[in-house]
């Protein structure tokens, strides 16, 4: 079914913050918007409204047709207590509502209800329209397609990191809306579930909105850009590409900026010419009752007319300022300064694993021998449940091992910025949980630190567990900042970030003295950090590309 979303005059917010209003949108059959904009700006907020998750404050929301479906999969799979793979599926996918719809209309049919032959028949659409009828079979595929190595009916609570993110591209996979939202798809997934994804993107012909900040991703896939501009309260359409977005958007800023320091120069200009006016008019008629004898009518009179026109003039040069059209100082974007704080230099060696083994279930990583030397710049790639998360856990001690042996160099301080983000999950607040890793930093400073990461006064006190995905790894960040640090381990860390903050991170890591160990699937970033030596890994083996 075709199906558009129109968008008109639309405005949300947080509390006393507007995220954004007089927003005019249309998502139409053929389109695939990228949704761009610094964390907070709104880009959830939005989705959640076309989806008819959220109530707008103001403006309204029409999908026509009424019937369409949406699919919204936001950010995280929420993966339910008790709830398999299967299930998770069938939610997913909307065929379990239309399942539950299908089967109440079909209860109602046999009772003879009132209008139950209009309600089943509407209802056995909408399941089949879904996949409602083959989902069993296709989710089957496309879990072998995926690699996702488990039984359907195993709780989704149970799998790993990349197996659920593996469950979260087959739900995007096996999914029939009619308008597709998503948040985020890219996040957790391999370059092979990238792939995967950027194809399925691709062959969509319906009403599409995405929300990536994953660059080759959003060039590879989006033919139009929506932009929440924070710094200019502005919402910015562009059509094309991503790169052709970028370019345009640097245009407009430069004509933006030399359109602004244009009308400042005309301005000031102007007031110093109304200065210098009013100054020559005072002064003329001082020096002509000063410097004119009382008998001397005549040229008294010559000098008084003489200031009077230096009046006239001081006149017309303030209402030039007053008809000149006002442009407003275009906003500085902020920017995340980001630097990685050195720890003196660690020995020789930073890392060693001899003959490393760590079984987990059927998943055994190893044998493992490696040895990573001082100021190394190490990227480690491989698909999804490869083992890549497992051998830094190994490696730094978190996970204890089986066989074998793993130790830290002499002098190694480690700074970590995990998957998972697990520095700032608990329940005490974020202020609290970021002095426990810096207890000689006063909380003042701490404060300081936090606000240079994005983080207002309001969500220093807020419990570290309720902050966003984003919102954890700006403090991650922050911590690497605050703490010396000679060996850098960050797996996936553009994860949640947006794409100023990537690029500050980029920037970062360029003048990074120290030992660097980077598990990342954002082909960009491979491209643009400074990278002396690969490894892979593959089914717990661990090899040198």
């Amino acid at each position: 079914m075709s199906a558009t979303i129109v968008a008109k005059d639309l405005a949300a917010g947080h509390g006393d913050r507007m995220l954004f209003e007089g927003l005019d949108l249309v998502v139409a059959p053929g389109d695939v918007i990228g949704l761009v904009g610094p964390n907070g700006a709104g880009k959830s907020t939005l989705m959640a409204a076309l989806a008819g998750l959220v109530t707008p404050e103001h403006g309204v929301v029409q999908l026509t047709p009424a019937t369409a479906t949406v699919g919204y999969l936001p950010q995280e799979p929420d993966r339910r207590p008790g709830e398999t793979v299967a299930a998770f599926l069938a939610r997913r996918t909307g065929v379990a509502q239309a399942q539950k719809d299908f089967d109440e209309a079909t209860a109602r049919l046999g009772e003879g209800a009132p209008g139950a032959d209009d309600e089943y028949a509407v209802a056995l659409e909408r399941w089949l329209a879904l996949g409602g009828a083959d989902l069993d079979e296709r989710s089957d595929e496309v879990a072998a397609e995926l690699g996702l190595d488990v039984s359907l009916d195993q709780e989704m609570t149970t799998l790993s990191g990349g197996q659920a993110a593996r469950a979260g591209l087959a739900s995007l996979l096996l999914s029939r809306y009619d308008v597709f939202l998503l948040d985020e798809p890219t996040n957790d997934l391999d370059l092979a579930g990238l792939d995967r994804l950027e194809k399925f993107v691709q062959g969509l012909r319906v009403a599409t909105m995405l929300v990536s900040h994953d660059r080759e991703f959003l060039v590879r896939t989006v033919n139009r850009i929506v932009e929440l501009d924070r710094p200019q309260q502005q919402i910015n359409l562009y059509g094309g590409g991503y790169e052709a977005y970028l370019a345009e958007r640097q245009i407009a800023r430069d004509h933006a900026r030399a359109e602004y320091e244009e009308y400042a120069d005309k301005l000031s200009d102007l007031k110093e010419r109304a200065r210098t006016q009013r100054g020559w008019m005072e002064k003329g008629v001082k020096n002509a009752l000063r410097k004119a004898p009382d008998n001397d009518k005549i040229l008294r009179k010559a000098r008084a007319e003489s200031s009077e026109k230096q009046a006239a003039k001081a006149r017309q040069t303030e209402k030039a300022i007053e008809r000149l059209d006002k442009v407003e100082e275009p906003r500085k974007e902020w920017e995340l300064r980001m630097e990685i704080a050195a720890a003196p230099r660690s020995g020789a060696v930073s890392a060693t694993m001899r003959e490393a083994v760590v079984r987990r279930g059927g998943f055994t990583l190893g044998p493992v021998n490696l040895e990573i030397g001082w100021a190394e710049r190490v990227a480690l790639t491989g698909a999804n449940g490869s083992g890549k998360s497992t051998l830094l856990g190994a490696m730094l001690g978190r996970i204890p091992l089986d066989e074998g042996a793993a130790s830290l160099g002499p002098g190694v301080v480690v700074g970590e910025v995990d998957q998972a983000r697990r520095l700032f999950e608990g329940d005490e607040d974020l202020l609290t949980a970021f002095r426990a890793h810096v207890p000689d930093l006063a909380p003042a400073e701490i404060r300081t630190l936090l606000a240079k990461f994005g983080h207002r006064a309001d969500h220093v006190l807020r419990p570290a567990s309720t902050l966003s995905p984003g919102e954890r790894t700006r403090a991650a960040l922050a911590l690497l900042q605050a703490r010396g640090v000679n060996l850098l381990v960050l797996d996936e860390p553009t994860n949640h970030l947006d794409l100023p903050a990537i690029e500050q991170l980029e920037s970062a890591l360029d003048s990074y003295a120290g030992t660097l160990l980077l598990v990342t699937h954002d082909r960009r970033m491979l491209d643009a950090v400074h990278i002396t030596r690969r490894l892979v890994a593959d089914n717990g083996q661990i090899t040198e590309a």
